[in-house]
């Protein structure tokens, strides 16, 4: 083995609320797990201001405050934690079979089980106003944050299912919800237009796009460019919920690891095992449906007893 090549038992990719978990109970079960942290220490919740639906803070906690307590509590039981952004996999094919990952294109590493949890990066509209009051008004969550904004009004971003079903929880504690659609028409399902027509506080603005996002250090409102007739005008909001889609960080495992048609990993249902024996898949890599901080983490002490457990098959 050259200079530049390790073995290690369990190499944990990326480090959010799964990656975190699965290396605390990675450790404790003596499997001596290396957690890289991507190019994005912490994950999503490193850009979220508050975090008050993850059980056991009562008071609520802000997100960077709870990866760094995450990430201490999986070093206390000896994780390490490395900086680093793995660039290359090659994984084997066959049980028991070593994986080889590389890293920073440089450093070479010889796994005997992986768990991804690289994550899904939400995706935005790519104005400057919008990101830069993210965390001031502007959210890719209804779900996370929309309790922050009760009885005020908001805007919803988004066409689909996910926005449909965004903008109808949202009009259930706020005050008022301005749907913007793109084109002259919803993608979502019929079942879904209809929850959207029939609820009274929320209106949709069709052949609608953002310009600007108003405020200085929180969202007041937007500038709306009408994409047809290319007239503007304003409304007064507080919240701005982006809902135009996730792409899971997966670009790395093409042709490595079955994916659906979107990207996610595909894991069998009720584990994490993917189709590649000793490599698992954690959090909203392979979560297309909840991505919630909580989830992840369950998902994430799954992976690590799923690789526990492949480990002890194999020395029999």
């Amino acid at each position: 083995m050259s200079e530049n090549k390790e073995r290690i038992k369990c190499l944990i990719i990326g480090s959010g609320p799964a990656g975190y978990t699965a290396a605390i109970y990675a450790s404790r079960a003596d499997l001596n797990p290396v957690v890289y942290t991507g190019m994005e220490p912490g994950g999503q919740l490193t850009t979220t201001t508050e975090v008050d639906n993850f059980p056991g803070y009562p008071n609520g906690i802000d997100g960077p405050t709870m990866m760094i307590d995450l990430q201490k509590q999986a070093e206390r039981f000896g994780t390490e934690v490395r900086i680093g952004r793995v660039t290359a996999v090659d994984f084997a094919k066959e049980k028991g079979g070593i994986h080889q990952i590389t890293v920073d294109d440089s450093k070479q590493i010889e796994a005997e089980t992986v768990i991804i949890s690289t994550g899904a990066t939400a995706k935005y509209l790519g104005l400057e106003s919008e990101q830069r009051l993210r965390g001031g008004g502007v959210s890719a969550c209804a779900v996370c944050d929309g309790f922050f904004y009760k009885n005020q009004d908001v805007a919803v971003v988004g066409a689909g299912d996910t926005a449909a079903e965004e903008a109808t929880y949202l009009a259930n504690i706020c005050k008022s919800v301005t749907m913007l659609v793109r084109k002259d028409y919803m993608r979502a399902s019929k079942a879904m237009q209809h929850r959207v027509e029939k609820t009274e506080n929320l209106t949709v603005l069709y052949n609608s796009e953002v310009e600007e996002v108003l405020g200085d250090q929180v969202v007041e409102g937007l500038k709306i460019i009408n994409n047809q007739t290319k007239e503007t005008h304003d409304i007064s909001i507080t919240g701005l919920f982006i809902a135009i889609g996730h792409k899971p960080n997966t670009d790395i495992f093409k042709d490595q690891i079955e994916l659906d048609e979107t990207g996610y990993i595909l894991t069998k249902p009720g584990t994490t095992f993917t189709n590649i024996p000793g490599v698992f898949a954690s959090g909203d890599v392979q979560d297309k449906n909840y991505r919630q901080a909580i989830t992840a983490a369950g998902s994430g002490c799954m992976a690590a007893m799923d690789a526990e457990r492949y480990l002890a098959e194999l020395e029999g």
